[in-house]
């Protein structure tokens, strides 16, 4: 299992940072196996539980590389967009919701569809190069980001699968998964994100970006249809974020923000510590968010509560004020929907989603502008 602390993730970013410029532009689009090195960071983990920040990674690029991590900072931004654009259409995430049952009640009923999906699941499809990430995903949470473009292209459009069923695999199994950046990335696949411009999974380029270790061709739907839908999803305002209160608090932490260090508050004014646990999925992926609450708690030094769903209603009313760092669309801001929390922001989420309304690129000609916002002192 990937070591699910902050120290191991400041130790990765320091090991990688030499190589966040022009090497990872180079290099970025190549999977060359799970055993080699290649050119991406692997620091998804750690920023998807924010045990390391955006502002942290972003720093340590653009300090090294200036320009030359340009295209390293883009895929950081990309989760930020991501989030920033589901905040603003919260009921696309309770749509793929309700899309995954339906899909899911249809695999009790349809045999061919039924067997179809545990054939791609368990990696047993024929396609070359889809069964060996199918296994990979399982055995390691981890997938390279061009093979997981490649995997949802081909089970949307090769295998005819729905593509929430895909969404909700992928979720299960990978240590970095979260609602935005999975559902909208299986979405903009499928050619439901950006309507009418799907994402195809193309032989040759397959084999080009895997070094040659795949070669599906004559395997795949080379030229399908994007999805469609009848469903629209209004923009809806952004939320706002909350004050920190004058008085002492409660401090509540759970597994979209384990970074409290940097959340700019005395610890001294905290009173009770609470790691609410909605952990969920394949095996390794809830140890990886446990073990990331429990070193969050030991970092502290404080004594902390493992807080369920369940029990927090009864844990919030026990005590005075409480303070939350903000959790986006998912787990976490069900389980707090309706409960009195002063939910906090990071002024990097104030800063960019706001921005996130429209396309990425709309976003992209404003990072300039984000770094420049940045307090690394």
């Amino acid at each position: 299992m990937i070591d699910a602390t902050r120290k191991a993730g400041l130790d990765r970013l320091a090991d990688v940072t030499p190589r966040l410029g022009r090497a990872y532009t180079e290099g970025r689009n190549t999977d060359p196996g799970p055993d080699a090195q290649g050119a991406v960071s692997r620091l998804s983990p750690y920023l998807r539980h924010r045990l390391l920040t955006e502002a942290e990674i972003i720093a340590a690029a653009h300090r090294a590389h200036g320009e030359a991590a340009g295209m390293f900072i883009q895929e950081v931004v990309w989760r930020s967009y991501w989030k920033g654009w589901l905040a603003q259409h919260p009921t696309v995430w309770t749509a793929y919701l309700a899309e995954a049952r339906r899909a899911q009640d249809r695999l009790a009923t349809e045999s061919g569809l039924r067997r179809i999906y545990h054939d791609a699941c368990d990696g047993q499809t024929g396609i070359d190069g889809f069964d060996d990430w199918a296994r990979e995903l399982v055995a390691t949470g981890y997938l390279h980001n061009h093979a997981r473009m490649w995997f949802a292209s081909i089970w949307i459009f090769t295998l005819r699968l729905p593509w929430a069923l895909g969404a909700a695999f992928f979720l299960r199994h990978l240590t970095d998964g979260d609602a935005a950046s999975n559902t909208l990335s299986w979405r903009w696949v499928a050619g439901l994100h950006t309507r009418g411009k799907h994402y195809v999974a193309r032989a040759e380029n397959i084999a080009r970006y895997t070094n040659g270790r795949f070669d599906p061709r004559g395997q795949l739907d080379e030229a399908p249809e994007p999805l469609t839908e009848t469903e629209t999803f209004p923009r809806a305002t952004l939320p706002a974020a909350c004050a920190m209160p004058d008085i002492g608090f409660d401090l509540l932490l759970h597994d979209d923000d384990l970074c409290p260090e940097t959340l700019g508050f005395d610890l001294h004014r905290v009173g009770r510590v609470g790691l609410l646990d909605t952990a969920t999925g394949a095996d390794p992926v809830v140890a990886f968010r446990r073990a990331a609450l429990a070193d969050t708690a030991a970092r502290l030094g404080r004594t902390a509560e493992i807080i369920t769903p369940q029990t927090l209603g009864a844990w919030l009313s026990a005590g005075s004020t409480v303070v939350a760092p903000w959790a986006p669309e998912g787990n976490n801001a069900a389980a707090l929907a309706g409960h009195s929390v002063v939910r906090i922001r990071r002024p990097w989420d104030d800063t960019v989603w706001p921005h996130c309304t429209r396309g990425f690129f709309q976003l992209r000609s404003r990072i300039t502008d984000f770094i420049a916002t940045l307090d690394w002192t």
